[in-house]
């Protein structure tokens, strides 16, 4: 995804189609320039929990972070270069424990972000056959 428009789309049509999400919410755009934008996007998920997108996309590198969270964080997977040394570095994810783990990602939202709500689905799931 090349364009603020065309990525936008991809990351609200997503969500919207995810089962756990109940809303979701265009926090903020900014387009520097056509190969320079930015967006944050939230999404109210089952159980009280929140899921935001955020993305930086610059000359073709995407720095993305996906968190889950409620008051205070749950889980966040991002790509920013502060844990040199893990597999597949940059990516990474941050963990309710506190603990910082390799991620799969590969920075492209349109293979991440499913990954991604997968994952938060499975968390959903397991957390409320476990009540």
């Amino acid at each position: 995804m090349s364009s603020l428009p065309a990525l936008l789309n991809l990351v609200v049509t997503t969500l919207q189609t995810c089962s756990h999400c109940t809303s979701v919410a265009v926090v903020e755009t900014k387009e520097f320039s056509e190969e320079q934008f930015f967006l944050k996007v939230r999404a109210a998920l089952s159980g009280g929990m929140s899921f935001q997108v955020r993305v930086y996309y610059n000359r073709g590198h995407h720095d993305y972070a996906y968190q889950l969270f409620t008051d205070a964080p749950i889980w966040r997977w991002d790509n920013k270069e502060d844990c040199p040394g893990l597999e597949n570095f940059p990516h990474h994810q941050h963990t309710s424990n506190g603990e910082i783990a390799s991620s799969t990602l590969c920075g492209d939202p349109e293979t991440d972000l499913p990954e991604v709500l997968k994952a938060i689905g499975n968390f959903l799931e397991s957390d409320t056959t476990s009540t």
